[in-house]
């Protein structure tokens, strides 16, 4: 199924891309989530009537995303958690927790946003975390992740 992107999609393509993608993730991810449209003549034509505004709206997306990003990258994160003699944490700190200690030092992030490639914690340790908050804009901060007392 073609369609046409209304915004940046990572791995996919840019905004005005014609792409080809299976008929399931165009209708049940990108068409109701709008980031694309069905590639027809009309809305095509449509598109091309709007690309300028679409534009515009992407560029203030990523400006915002870039202002959060230069804020993120100041804080300092310290999560504390029940741990055992030799650091191994009881229970796991993930992508929820992060995400709320982060809002709680100043700046809001979503759970979808943290990203935690190696899964989640499980040690003491200072740890780099990627905060995708956007498809340009990835900040890489250090959480530090300490026993309780």
């Amino acid at each position: 199924m073609e369609v046409i992107l209304l915004e940046k999609v990572t791995n996919l393509g840019d905004l005005g891309d014609k792409v080809t993608v299976k008929s399931g993730y165009s209708r049940n991810y990108l068409v109701p989530q709008g980031k694309a449209v069905v590639a027809t003549e009309e809305k095509i034509k449509a598109f091309e009537a709007r690309r300028a505004e679409l534009e515009k709206v992407a560029a203030e997306k990523l400006a915002a995303a870039t202002a959060r990003g230069n804020a993120l990258a100041k804080l300092a994160i310290v999560i504390t958690h029940k741990a055992g003699d030799e650091g191994k944490l009881f229970g796991s700190v993930g992508t929820q927790n992060i995400a709320d200690a982060i809002t709680e030092a100043g700046a809001k992030v979503e759970k979808h946003e943290v990203r935690l490639p190696d899964g989640v914690i499980r040690q003491v340790g200072t740890y780099d975390i990627d905060i995708n908050l956007h498809a340009d804009v990835v900040v890489t901060i250090s959480i530090e992740v300490a026993a309780e007392a």
